[in-house]
């Protein structure tokens, strides 16, 4: 689903993505994991089209996206940072963001899971960080999309809303689509992914299963195997 070839980013003098190869395939949670200024981020928007990459290539479904924005439309994307209009309403936003993009959507049986119906005519400027949230993962579900990307999703969740989030990327991992998760939080990664990513300096040290990488670290957790990771790199 996504090659992407010889990927370099610099930011002034900083090297942001170092030659960067990585290849993941159709179907499946693959989280994409590294210390902070690793370079997740800017993987991230450079698959989405937000960050230009300075040299290399980017393939989704085999055709070159550098540059070209309507693939997009093909991306259900959540942020880390969803920056909503405060003044609008969630019912506002909703419609607004269902008419941008003029695809079916499965809004209303989400806002009943996550409990939001006494929000929506609530403005987004006065609710709470959790309940913003989940607004976001409705945005970012409501939509019928095989590429799912997933900016710190677990972020202000409660215990509730994150066994339903949960519920949401098993299902969509069993009708076959292809999940890319960042995420600090170990065990939920643990318990969520198929495949881990693991960067650092802006080069890809790792990408393959969890029990793997702790056979590889002879770790007995996947919190302790990144650990190990990194201390082998800076040793």
């Amino acid at each position: 689903m996504i090659k992407i070839e010889k990927l370099n980013k610099k930011f002034g003098k900083l090297v942001v993505l170092n030659n960067l190869d990585l290849e993941i395939n159709t179907g499946g949670v693959f989280a994409i994991l590294g210390p902070n200024g690793s370079g997740k981020t800017t993987l991230i928007k450079s698959i989405l089209g937000m960050v230009i990459p300075n040299s290399g290539q980017i393939y989704y479904e085999g055709k070159s996206i550098l540059k070209k924005w309507e693939y997009r439309k093909n991306i259900n994307y959540l942020p880390q940072i969803a920056n909503f209009p405060a003044n609008l309403s969630v019912n506002e936003l909703i419609k607004m963001v269902k008419n941008l993009r003029a695809e079916n959507t499965n809004e209303q049986e989400l806002i009943e899971l996550f409990g939001l119906t006494p929000f929506l005519k609530q403005k987004l400027g006065n609710l709470s960080g959790g309940t913003k949230q989940k607004v976001n993962i409705v945005l970012t579900f409501m939509f019928d999309n095989d590429l799912i990307i997933l900016d710190e999703p677990t972020t202000g969740l409660d215990p509730i809303a994150l066994l339903i989030l949960k519920d949401l990327i098993n299902k969509a991992r069993k009708d076959g689509k292809t999940i890319l998760i960042t995420s600090h939080i170990m065990s939920f990664v643990e318990e969520i992914s198929d495949e881990i990513v693991f960067l650092l300096d802006g080069k890809i040290y790792f990408k393959g299963t969890i029990d793997a990488l702790k056979t590889q670290t002879n770790s007995s957790s996947l919190e302790i195997a990144i650990a190990n990771l990194i201390k082998k790199q800076y040793a």
